[in-house]
């Protein structure tokens, strides 16, 4: 079978090359075995090609993991661990595997050199990049990598968020960016699958996959069926969160940020501008 037949957002086979758990799957001249390696900067674009200028998949953040089973001309074709997408990151972006402890609980926090908020950063790590935390100094958490973080910015990463969609709410005035995952931009899908994880729920990258996989499906306009909190819903190539009965938390190409709108008002204007009806609503479980 060739690569083709799968969906290539998740599938590691290429026309010359497929990973070796592929084999009699695909069809490819040859197979490997992936090196796991993980991110080593704040976050890394994962790219449809290996070029700067190429369409932007999703981001990797800061300590995920990822395979590796091409690397070429300073490109890396990898699966991430995380929701298992396939594409091209920088190799310069990579670094020896590791075991992460702790999880970016804030919207943003930066790491420092040393334990002292005067000291110039080193970096600026999103919500949910990970970190081994090898110490404690003071207010300070020591990552392995000499990187000083305030502790209350972190998490261990067992400890759940128990409202999700209040996550997604810290986005709000976040700029849109397709593909984007951080406090930097962030697209639609992306703050669901974001503000999920750090609910401790599984998410595929993409809406028409999270259409497909996540909870059950409920009626829009069965006034027996009343929208709650927590609730998604779906267009074609898009997808809101429901912060109550009324209104509608996503990031956006109208706003060109994360806003908060009437639901509504949001229906009107997407189906105005080309985008269509509401396709499902899908319920998670029960409201928050």
């Amino acid at each position: 079978m060739s690569p083709a037949s799968f969906d290539r957002r998740l599938t590691p086979a290429r026309a010359d090359l497929g990973a070796e758990h592929l084999r009699g799957l695909v069809d490819a001249p040859r197979y490997v075995e992936g090196r796991r390696m993980r991110i080593v900067e704040a976050s890394a674009p994962l790219r449809r090609a290996p070029q700067g200028d190429a369409p932007l998949e999703t981001e990797a953040l800061f300590g995920e993991a990822v395979t590796v089973y091409d690397k070429s001309e300073g490109w890396a074709w990898a699966q991430l661990e995380r929701d298992r997408y396939v594409g091209y990151l920088p190799g310069a972006m990579l670094g020896a595997p590791s075991a992460p402890t702790h999880r970016v609980a804030a919207l943003r926090t930066h790491a420092f050199p040393g334990p002292a908020i005067k000291l110039a950063p080193r970096m600026a790590l999103s919500l949910g990049a990970q970190l081994k935390i090898v110490d404690h100094e003071g207010d300070f958490a020591v990552a392995e990598e000499g990187l000083y973080l305030w502790s209350r910015s972190l998490a261990e990463l067992g400890a759940n968020e128990p409202d999700w969609v209040a996550v997604a709410e810290r986005f709000i005035e976040t700029p849109y960016l397709w593909g984007g995952r951080t406090s930097e931009g962030i697209d639609c899908s992306g703050l669901v699958q974001t503000a999920l994880t750090a609910g401790g729920i599984v998410s595929p990258r993409d809406s028409d996959m999270q259409e497909k996989m996540l909870g059950e499906p409920i009626a829009l306009d069965d006034p027996e069926a009343r929208l709650a909190r927590g609730d998604l819903v779906f267009w074609k190539g898009h997808v809101g969160i429901m912060r109550d009965s009324l209104t509608l938390l996503h990031a956006n190409g109208w706003h060109m940020k994360t806003v908060r709108e009437p639901l509504a008002q949001a229906r009107e204007r997407i189906a105005a501008n080309g985008g269509g009806e509401v396709t499902s609503v899908r319920r998670l479980g029960a409201a928050l």
